[in-house]
């Protein structure tokens, strides 16, 4: 059966996409905005188009002469995501039809629509839109609330709280209900879609037990070994409580206030359906979040919340970066070091391991990119050595990635222009450069500002790379 899955690189799209390579039943085509973005050793085992939803011509190549579609899209990193998400699933639904696709595949949110916040009602409105043509193609539309597994935006977010504070003032939405699912049972109940025998359109609501987020929180602590206590208090607006997840945990501003929004009503199933079709024994919220904990301490997180975050994949870097404005470049010969002990050093730059020196000036960094309604700091990294390209490290993301020789980090820092940060190896020297590409006169203001900090940031790190690799 060939299947395409879209969103290959968010959250859900990785982990299902080693799912369905498991089946030797399935021909895997993926459609993603950039193919060096797929793991090498994966992309020889699947087809691969270049391509997106607001692209007709791609759109069409990608959905010829499949049979089903796991349609995984979703804008929230944009600003009118609601339009966006609304123009993606009718380009998406007509093309589909056109093509002949028989079986269309959606996961959206719990929630009902005439309660829902912005962002869930437009998860709801995407799926209405994909199941507005019943006589012509079906669609199969999963809906699931708090997704518990390591990497993703809901757990992060509890984690983080758990982990930092003893004791949390909380907002009265800690006593919503919710229903939350472990990451691998989504998985399964989507791979599990394929060969349904069911030739309607069908609305499935998944989860395990109801409990509320303050419960949630409360079992995350005991399944970490921590006691915190939980203080609920009226005064704690939602625009409040955004800016504490913002301070505390790795989501910025924009990704905060959605999902405080969404914490107003219950998100809760709505029907049987997942027993009812499906012989699929969802995990205690305990054993999701165990789960989740020892693949973060054993290093592996397959993807996380932040991976098809941020606008990497449409920039052409090799032009913007020769624009730039303003470099910071610092060269080192290393004709008498390993070359890939000197790669393996750069690439471990970042998250836990630091920033090679003077972390204390990027933590300062970090808490005013926070405050401004940046990623800041403690986004952290997804492995602490190993990175892909579409990967987050801190307030970078990895824009390329070439074994042994390069790698091109862009800046997600709020920023009066554009910003890079590249080590290379050539021939016997290792080069690190730092780009910008200011706007207007506050950006070039900035990087002069900066220069002082540049000076000591910047060859302090050189040093610190060779360093490691000596060791």
């Amino acid at each position: 059966m060939k299947v395409l899955l879209t969103g290959a690189n968010g959250y859900i799209g990785r982990r299902l996409k080693h799912r369905l390579l498991q089946d030797s039943e399935v021909s895997l085509r993926v459609m993603v905005r950039n193919k060096d973005s797929l793991n090498k050793t994966i992309s020889n085992d699947i087809e691969i188009v270049e391509g997106s939803t607001f692209d007709i011509d791609s759109l069409k190549k990608a959905l010829d002469g499949v049979h089903t579609v796991y349609y995984l899209i979703h804008s929230l990193a944009s600003k009118d995501y609601e339009q966006k998400d609304r123009i993606s699933a009718q380009n998406f639904i007509e093309t589909a039809i056109e093509c002949g696709v028989k079986r269309v595949i959606y996961l959206g949110g719990l929630g009902q629509k005439d309660s829902a916040s912005t962002h869930l009602r437009s998860r709801i409105e995407t799926g209405e839109i994909l199941s507005s043509y019943s006589d012509k193609i079906q669609t199969i539309w999963f809906r699931a609330g708090v997704i518990i597994g390591s990497g993703s935006a809901s757990f992060e977010i509890i984690r983080n709280l758990v982990q930092k504070l003893p004791v949390m003032i909380t907002p009265k939405w800690v006593d919503t209900m919710a229903q939350p699912i472990g990451v691998d049972d989504v998985i399964e109940y989507l791979y599990n879609g394929i060969n349904l025998q069911y030739t309607q359109n069908l609305v499935v609501d998944i989860g395990s037990q109801q409990m509320s987020y303050g419960d949630m929180m409360k079992n995350t602590a005991k399944s970490m070994g921590l006691k915190r206590y939980l203080i609920p208090v009226s005064f704690m607006t939602p625009k409040i409580s955004s800016y504490w997840l913002t301070l505390f945990t790795p989501v910025p501003y924009s990704v905060a206030s959605s999902l405080i929004e969404g914490l107003k009503s219950e998100v809760i199933v709505q029907n049987d359906n997942a027993k009812k079709f499906f012989d699929i024994k969802p995990k205690t919220f305990a054993q999701s979040v165990d789960q989740a904990i020892k693949e973060i301490e054993n290093n592996q997180v397959i993807s996380r919340w932040s991976d098809s975050f941020g606008d990497v994949w449409e920039k052409d870097h090799t032009k913007d970066i020769a624009n730039a404005v303003f470099i910071d470049r610092q060269i080192r010969d290393i004709k008498n070091l390993d070359k890939q002990k000197v790669f393996e050093s750069f690439m471990c730059i970042g998250g836990q391991n630091g920033w090679f020196g003077y972390d204390w000036l990027w933590s300062l960094r970090g808490v005013i990119d926070k405050f401004i309604g940046g990623y800041g700091l403690n986004r952290g990294r997804r492995d602490s050595c190993s990175v892909r390209i579409g990967d987050s490290i801190d307030f970078w993301k990895v824009a390329d990635v070439v074994e042994n020789k390069r790698l091109l980090l862009f800046a997600q820092m709020k920023l009066p222009g554009n910003a890079w940060l590249e080590f290379v190896i050539e021939d016997d020297k290792l080069i690190q450069s730092a780009y910008f590409y200011p706007k207007g006169l506050w950006g070039r203001l900035y990087w002069y500002l900066l220069i002082p900090i540049h000076w000591l940031i910047f060859g302090n790190m050189i040093e610190n790379i060779i360093k490691k690799a000596t060791n």
